[in-house]
């Protein structure tokens, strides 16, 4: 039988702390050679400007396997629609029996903000307390609950390109018990925080690295999967110690990364780095306090089927979602 799972019941599943766990427990395991995660491949579909892109991971020990179809639609904001849609497929890997599709949109805001909380807890200073948020919808929310479990944050600074938007933001996290404040501009957000997240859709900077200030950790997560669209400009990536999730992913579709070198502003040694490399201590963390440190965030599969078969193993426990049988 396989389960299916709606956004309702993900979120009803989900806890961001065993997401975080599951993040870092898969990046350890890819950078061990104990799961896998193959190279992936953009589809355009003619008419259009939508991206169609499928990322296909196994977890270790035959845990799972699985498949999440990305549909990244620039048109779609226009129809009142996510940019990005995706759906998972989860596979039992012994047999390759389908057990599971999920809703992938709550899916991918659990683990893009638990992998920035996982590339925090090892880059950040320890006694960062000071979150900054460029963007101000479901991943800056997401991003606040997950910072929150790994760094001591008590102060968070807002910045939206509409002011409703960042009011919004702050009405909604106002029972966290944190100060949370409205930024006038990024660069106000950038100089006043310990953490950085960018967390906006942008096709060209939103954020300049001459404003990055000693011991400044960024976690740069919102723009598309598209060489053409990055939140930070080459000054930035250049100033830090980039850690990225997947060097592949990056080269081929970071923008970021791909116009930093273009512009021959770093070569690719700078981003050679891997998250798992670093959390397994096959390359260093943060050198000391003063280092700027910057992970770059794709966002890989690995990361949604590790979230993945938790959801799917509660849901089963529960009895929560519908099964059908695919083969009648």
């Amino acid at each position: 039988m396989v389960r299916i799972l709606t956004r309702s019941d993900v979120r009803s599943l989900i806890s961001m702390g065993e997401v975080i766990d599951a993040v870092q427990k898969a990046h350890e395991d890819l950078a061990l050679g104990r799961a896998d995660q193959p190279e992936r491949h953009a589809a355009r579909t003619p008419g259009t400007d939508a991206h169609l892109i499928p990322m296909t991971a196994a977890l270790a020990d035959g845990q799972a396997g699985g498949v999440k179809l990305l549909a990244d639609v620039p048109a779609n904001p226009a129809r009142e629609l996510p940019r990005q849609q995706s759906t998972i497929v989860l596979v039992n890997p012994e047999n390759g029996v389908c057990e599971a599709f999920l809703d992938g949109g709550a899916i991918t805001q659990y683990r893009t903000a638990a992998a920035s909380a996982v590339a925090t807890r090892c880059l950040a200073r320890p006694d960062a307390h000071v979150l900054g948020l460029i963007g101000a919808g479901a991943q800056a929310r997401s991003h606040l609950a997950a910072i929150a479990q790994v760094r001591p944050i008590d102060r968070v600074l807002v910045w939206s390109r509409t002011e409703a938007s960042a009011r919004a933001f702050r009405d909604a996290v106002a029972d966290s018990g944190l100060n949370i404040e409205l930024a006038g501009s990024p660069e106000q957000v950038v100089r006043g925080s310990d953490v950085l997240c960018t967390l906006t859709p942008a096709a060209t900077p939103v954020v300049s690295g001459h404003w990055f200030g000693e011991g400044l950790h960024v976690n740069a997560v919102g723009a598309p999967p598209r060489r053409d669209h990055r939140e930070i400009d080459s000054e930035g990536i250049a100033r830090a110690r980039v850690v990225v999730d997947s060097l592949d992913t990056a080269l081929a579709e970071s923008g970021a990364v791909s116009i930093a070198l273009e512009e021959g502003a770093i070569t690719v040694d700078h981003v050679r780095d891997e998250l798992g490399e670093v959390l397994t201590g096959a390359k260093p963390g943060r050198r000391d306090d003063a280092q700027i440190t910057l992970f770059n965030s794709v966002g890989v599969p690995i990361q949604d089927i590790a979230t993945a078969r938790i959801l799917v193993d509660r849901a089963r426990d529960k009895g929560i979602g519908i099964e059908i049988s695919l083969p009648e």
